[in-house]
């Protein structure tokens, strides 16, 4: 909201983010960072390199490349002779940045960034105008599928990663296969990505909605009727057999080679043992204009409006809701097969690609419901805070607070690489220290007293025991041995990313 006059002549503002955006903190930050470092960890076991391109693109750049979801790209105003828009994927500038680097043959690139989208917001889904993307992409010329499998392998690994893996589902689709069941059914050349955008929206609405779409963009009824006899298909190999037993489609060239890629990537996948995780479907179009051949998104349960709606039960509040109810979460992953992108910026150079973009804030939305859940039975993974050690001294009558010594341990403890905390007080009592390290789930706590400190020792307690165990009360630990003593209870103590 704009700045306003007062009757006092004093400026006033409503304090908020811009619409679709958010300030990220304490539990949220943890939990994201979390999610970046496994994620991160998986590209970099397949060999990927980071790339970071500038937040901004020259117009040109992105104009002509995502189909009707060019208007959702934030363009900004000429101010030093060059029109610039906002990045809408990582795509793109991955393949800007290709046709600049003319000695790159092959590389496998991974970026994690935010990008842009001037599309209606829906926090409480992760729906977001600006928002993160981690990309993982295989630019050269290999053999057939072997790219495209690998990269599906890296979803189900970061996946299962993050503990979700039971919860995923792959959805694949080819292009080469789509445009021919199009262009066999009767669809115009002129019409077909249109027509893809209509059909992607299968998961979302009806199909009498889907076709009504189809008709206002000028397709004939009967065409429409005979695309949607196709696209309604799902399942797994046995697609395959349907669509090369199917007299219109088997004739058609594009199809037959479409066939072929997928058959090479179902016994990819099968030794990859992920087959498991995906679903041959053939509503799945993905708007983008420049994909080429196969094309996939990763849906879960909350992908779907009944999903979303099911999990938001115990939210009545009305920041929770979406004002469009027809859409879930939606996928959390998506990518695909782009061959020509790069040589729409450089005529010379052709270079294959293959990709996925996983959605982070999507996956956020749907790992923080969980932590939600497992907090509420007690059973949390997510700390507020990711200090691991709270460093507390206790006296009697005369007590002066040991500050110094309480620096001098958590000093100790800094150069080990261990992350400690101690209360920024003189002579703080017993009792608000262990309120401090409690407010911030804090495993451990070194507890310092005059006597023991005399004596070269201090005490260790494992925060949290119930009554009755053996360490309930903590033991004492040579300062020389403390270092080495608390790094074995935090490996003891370590919880793995839920």
């Amino acid at each position: 909201m704009a700045a306003k006059e007062g009757k006092s002549n004093k400026l006033s503002f409503q304090l908020k983010t811009p619409k679709g955006t958010r300030d990220w903190m304490g539990t949220d930050m943890i939990l994201r960072e979390q999610i970046f470092s496994a994620i991160t960890e998986v590209f970099k076991r397949h060999g990927g390199t980071q790339l970071d391109t500038p937040v901004f693109e020259l117009k040109e750049i992105l104009a002509g490349k995502y189909g009707e979801d060019s208007r959702l790209i934030y363009d900004l105003a000429d101010q030093g002779g060059e029109d610039c828009a906002l990045r809408y994927d990582l795509t793109v500038p991955f393949a800007r940045w290709l046709a600049m680097n003319t000695t790159v043959q092959h590389i496998k690139r991974f970026h994690i960034a935010k990008v842009y989208r001037r599309d209606q917001p829906a926090v409480a889904k992760g729906r977001m105008r600006e928002f993160y993307q981690c990309d993982f992409d295989i630019a050269g010329t290999y053999d057939a599928m072997i790219p495209d499998a690998e990269v599906l392998r890296i979803v189900v690994e970061v996946f299962e990663a993050l503990k979700m893996r039971d919860y995923i589902t792959i959805k694949l689709n080819h292009r080469k296969i789509l445009d021919g069941l199009f262009a066999a059914c009767g669809v115009p050349e002129d019409k077909i990505r249109s027509i893809s955008s209509a059909v992607d929206k299968l998961d979302k609405l009806p199909w009498d909605q889907v076709k009504l779409e189809m008709e206002e963009k000028g397709l004939e009824s009967e065409v429409a009727d005979k695309v949607g006899e196709y696209v309604k298909l799902s399942g797994g190999r046995e697609i395959l057999e349907t669509i090369k037993a199917d007299e219109l489609l088997s004739a058609n060239e594009h199809i037959q080679k479409g066939i072929a890629d997928m058959e090479l990537l179902f016994n990819y996948l099968e030794a990859y043992e992920v087959l498991d995780k995906v679903s041959f479907d053939l509503s799945l179009a993905r708007g983008l204009d420049y994909y080429t051949g196969l094309i996939y998104e990763v849906v879960t349960p909350l992908s779907t409006p009944e999903g979303f709606a099911q999990s938001q039960d115990k939210k009545k509040s009305k920041s929770n809701k979406s004002d469009d109810p027809n859409v879930g979460v939606g996928s959390i992953a998506a990518g695909g097969r782009y061959d020509d992108l790069v040589n729409m910026f450089a005529k010379k150079r052709q270079i294959p690609c293959v990709g996925i973009s996983f959605g982070v804030d999507r996956i956020f939305t749907i790992m923080k419901q969980r932590n939600e859940r497992e907090a509420e039975e007690g059973n949390s993974t997510v700390r507020p805070s990711e200090v691991d050690v709270f460093v507390m001294a206790f006296g009697g009558k005369g007590f002066n607070g040991l500050l110094a010594e309480r620096m001098s341990v958590a000093n100790q403890l800094w150069n080990a690489g261990i992350k400690t905390e101690f209360a920024p007080s003189v002579k703080p009592r017993l009792p608000q220290q262990f309120k401090l390290a409690e407010a911030g789930k804090v495993p451990l706590a070194v507890i310092l007293g005059e006597d023991e400190l005399a004596a070269g020792k201090v005490k260790l307690k494992e925060l949290g025991l119930p009554e009755g165990h053996p360490e309930k009360e903590g033991y004492l630990v040579s300062r020389d041995d403390l270092v080495e003593e608390i790094k074995k209870k935090l490996n003891k103590t370590a919880l793995p990313l839920r």
